[in-house]
C-alpha cells in the first residue's frame, strides 16, 4: 500500500508537507459555515432557521453517510486500471441509490411522516426544514464522486490538489450565499442549503478536472502498479460495506440527538444552539479527521514509518484540544457567539457550557482517525461497525438518563453523551488496532 512518489525514508517535515494541504481542506469546511453565518446568515438567523438548517442537515448527513468513506476506500485500493474502474462503477450505484433516498424522504408524506409524527417539530420549522432539503438534493452524489476522485489524488500525492478544490468550494459557496441572500431574499436555512449544494457540486466538478491527468494515466496503464489479485465488485463490497455501516450509524447520531432535545428541557433553544456549537468544535476537530488518509497513505506496507505517524498524531490531538480550549474558557467565547456567529446573549449563554465539554472531542476525533486508518490499512474494517454501535447506544443511553432522568437541558446533555459516546468506541477498538497493527509488521495484508 506504499503509495507512488512516497518509498524515501520518512520525516516529520514529509508528513506535514503531506498532511497540510488536508488540514486546510478540513479548516475550510470546517469555517466557512460561521463565516457565511457572520457574512449572510445573521439578518435572518431566528430560531427557526438555525433549528430548521440544522435539521435539514441532520437529513442530509444520514442519507451521505454511506459515501463518506470513499475517500479511504480510494486511498487505500486504486492501484491499477482495474481497481480504479471497479471502485468507480461502485461509486456510480451508491451514489444513485441515495439519491433515490433523498427523494423518497421529500415525498410529502414521508417527510411529515419524519417531521411531524416523530421529531414534533412545528409547522414553521418544518416547512423551512423542507425547503432546505429540496435545495440540498445534489448533496450526496456529488460528495460521493467528489471523495472518490480526492482518495485517488491523495494516493498520488497530489493532496495540494484536494486543497484547491475545496477552495473552489468555499468561494462557490460565498457567491451562491451572497445570490440567495441580496438578490432572491430566501430565508436564512434555505440560503445555509443552497450554499451547501452549489459548493460540494463546484468542488466535484473541479475534483474532476484536476484529476484527469492521473485517470488518463491510470486508465492507459502508465501509472499504479499492477496487483495479481484484481479488485472486483464483490471484494469492494466486503471491504466496503462495514465502512458504510460505521458511516451511516454514525450519521445517524444527528437525528438521534434532534430527537432527544425535542423533547428536553429548553428544546428549540438546544435546536438552535448545537449547530453553532457543533460548528465550533469542528474547526479543532477537522485536524484529526484530516489525518485519516495520512496514515493510510504513509504507514508503510509493513508499518515501518508507525512510530512516527503516531507521534505527529498526538502533536495534532494536543494542539487541538488546546485551541478550542483557549475559546471555550476565556472570553473569546462570547467574541465568538456573540460578534461572529450573531447568537442573541440569552443562547450565547446556553452555548458555553456544552462548547467547554466539547473541548475533549477533538483528541478523541484524532484518535478515531488513526485507529480506523489502522483497520483499514490491514482490511480489517469490520471492528469498525462494532465500535460505532458502541458509541451509538452509548450516546442513546447517556441521552436518555440526562434528558429523561435527570432533566439535563438539551445540548448540554447533547454534547456530554457524544463525548462519553466517543470515548467508548475509542476503547472498544483498542485490542482490534492492535491486531492490525500486528498483521501489517507481519506483513500478511
Amino acid at each position: 500500500m506504499t503509495q507512488p512518489g512516497l518509498d524515501k525514508p520518512l520525516t516529520y517535515e514529509r508528513i506535514f508537507r503531506f498532511w497540510a494541504p488536508l488540514a486546510g481542506t478540513w479548516m475550510m469546511m470546517a469555517v466557512v459555515g460561521p463565516f457565511l453565518a457572520a457574512v449572510f446568515f445573521k439578518e435572518t438567523a431566528t430560531t427557526e432557521n438555525l433549528a430548521s438548517f440544522g435539521i435539514a442537515i441532520a437529513f442530509a448527513f444520514i442519507i451521505e453517510a454511506p459515501v463518506i468513506m470513499l475517500l479511504s476506500a480510494a486511498t487505500a485500493l486504486v492501484q491499477d486500471k482495474t481497481s480504479y474502474l471497479a471502485l468507480r462503477r461502485f461509486t456510480y450505484a451508491l451514489n444513485a441509490a441515495l439519491t433515490g433516498v433523498m427523494l423518497i424522504v421529500l415525498i410529502p408524506p414521508v417527510f411529515r411522516l419524519l417531521t411531524g409524527t416523530l421529531l414534533n417539530l412545528p409547522d414553521e420549522v418544518a416547512r423551512l426544514t423542507y425547503g432546505a432539503m429540496v435545495l440540498l438534493l445534489p448533496w450526496p452524489g456529488a460528495i460521493g464522486y467528489r471523495r472518490f476522485l480526492q482518495g485517488t489524488l491523495v494516493r498520488y500525492d497530489m493532496t495540494k490538489r484536494v486543497a484547491y478544490g475545496t477552495v473552489v468550494r468555499v468561494v462557490s459557496m460565498a457567491i451562491a450565499a451572497g445570490i440567495g441572500t441580496r438578490l432572491f431574499g430566501m430565508p436564512g436555512s434555505h440560503v445555509g442549503a443552497l450554499a451547501l449544494s452549489t459548493g460540494v457540486v463546484a468542488e466535484a466538478l473541479a475534483s474532476r478536472l484536476m484529476a484527469a491527468g492521473i485517470v488518463s494515466q491510470l486508465l492507459a496503464g502508465r501509472r499504479g502498479r499492477e496487483i495479481p489479485e484484481k479488485l472486483t465488485l464483490s471484494g469492494i463490497s466486503a471491504f466496503y460495506f462495514p465502512l458504510a455501516t460505521m458511516s451511516i450509524l454514525a450519521m445517524a447520531i444527528h437525528p438521534m440527538l434532534t430527537f432527544f432535545m425535542g423533547r428536553s428541557r429548553l428544546p428549540l433553544e438546544s435546536l438552535a444552539v448545537l449547530p453553532v456549537v457543533h460548528g465550533l468544535a469542528f474547526v479543532f476537530r477537522s485536524l484529526g479527521l484530516s489525518y485519516q488518509e495520512v496514515t493510510i497513505a504513509l504507514i508503510g506496507d509493513h508499518a515501518e514509518n508507525f512510530d512516527k505517524i503516531r507521534n505527529f498524531a498526538v502533536g495534532i490531538a494536543v494542539a487541538a484540544t488546546a485551541g478550542l480550549g483557549i475559546i471555550a474558557f476565556t472570553p473569546l467565547a462570547e467574541i465568538w457567539f456573540r460578534s461572529v456567529v450573531g447568537l442573541s446573549p440569552e443562547l450565547a449563554e446556553l452555548a458555553l457550557l456544552p462548547t467547554r465539554i466539547a473541548t475533549a472531542l477533538p483528541a478523541l476525533t484524532v484518535l478515531m482517525a488513526f485507529q480506523r486508518a489502522l483497520l483499514v490499512s490491514s482490511r480489517l474494517t469490520r471492528p469498525l461497525t462494532g465500535a460505532t454501535v458502541v458509541e451509538v447506544a452509548g450516546i442513546a443511553a447517556i441521552l436518555a438518563v440526562a434528558i429523561f432522568g435527570l432533566n439535563v437541558m438539551g445540548v448540554v446533555a447533547a454534547t456530554s453523551a457524544l463525548v462519553l459516546g466517543r470515548l467508548a468506541g475509542n476503547a472498544y477498538l483498542t485490542r482490534p488496532c492492535l491486531v492490525a497493527l500486528s498483521k501489517l509488521r507481519a506483513g500478511s495484508s
